[in-house]
């Protein structure tokens, strides 16, 4: 859920890090929705398959 304390390990070792998020839900207690566990399988599913052709362009 947060790379933060990842990095800063990676970095104290001397590490080069590279993040890339993806956000699967939103969380606004205004908006009153509700987003069940499939919901977000199915969009970090999607994120997946499309960040693979990022990484590999990274690599």
């Amino acid at each position: 859920m947060s790379t933060v304390p990842e990095v800063i390990a990676a970095k104290q070792i001397g590490m080069k890090v590279l993040g890339i998020s993806v956000i699967t839900n939103e969380c606004n207690p205004s908006d009153n929705k509700l987003f069940a566990h499939d919901d977000v399988v199915e969009v970090a599913t999607a994120a997946g398959e499309k960040l693979q052709g990022l990484v590999k362009l990274v690599l």
